[in-house]
């Protein structure tokens, strides 16, 4: 499975399970300077290994600021630790408590605007499909469109495509 983040068609994040990417585990997010559409700051949050990485993900989202633009993307396997931090998740709009082992999901966020969030989730096997959002940030809120299309292939070890995010801005 691969997947990455771009803005304005730069890429900024990006995981793959067998390729050329490194391989990452988790929940990692992204604030974004929304009018340049630029990284500010990356956090990577192991919820596959660590239950710790869910209380730090958890204190990380409370201390982001009011009005804050973020972008979450999972790599591999989010969800078996994520339990102590899906609270924090839904008070930006997320609600991923639905999605099992092996699932995906990707959301744009504004912190403190919760009816502003766009989630795509694959609920299990993101190997078999997967979330495409796209997403425009401008003065006024996210738009977004997306997609589920399911992966096909004979050969296992053929790349599989994972999470994408690809956001830019607008001007108003």
């Amino acid at each position: 499975m691969a997947g990455f983040v771009k803005l304005n068609d730069v890429t900024v994040w990006k995981a793959s399970y067998h390729g050329p990417a490194p391989r990452l585990r988790g929940v990692h997010i992204l604030l974004i300077e929304p009018l340049k559409c630029s990284l500010q700051q990356s956090r990577s949050f192991d919820t596959f290994d660590s239950t710790s990485a869910a209380i730090n993900l958890s204190t990380y989202l409370h201390q982001v600021n009011s009005g804050r633009i973020i972008v979450g993307v999972t790599a591999d396997e989010p969800t078996t630790n994520l339990a102590r931090a899906l609270p924090a998740l839904r008070q930006l709009g997320v609600d991923v408590s639905d999605v099992q082992y092996r699932g995906a999901f990707v959301f744009v966020a504004e912190k403190g605007s919760p009816t502003k969030t766009v989630l795509r989730k694959t609920k299990t096997d993101s190997a078999t499909y997967h979330a495409r959002l796209s997403a425009t940030i401008t003065g006024n809120g996210i738009y977004a469109s997306y997609s589920l299309m399911r992966i096909a292939t004979n050969d296992k070890r053929k790349e599989r495509k994972g999470t994408i995010a690809m956001i830019t801005t607008q001007e108003t």
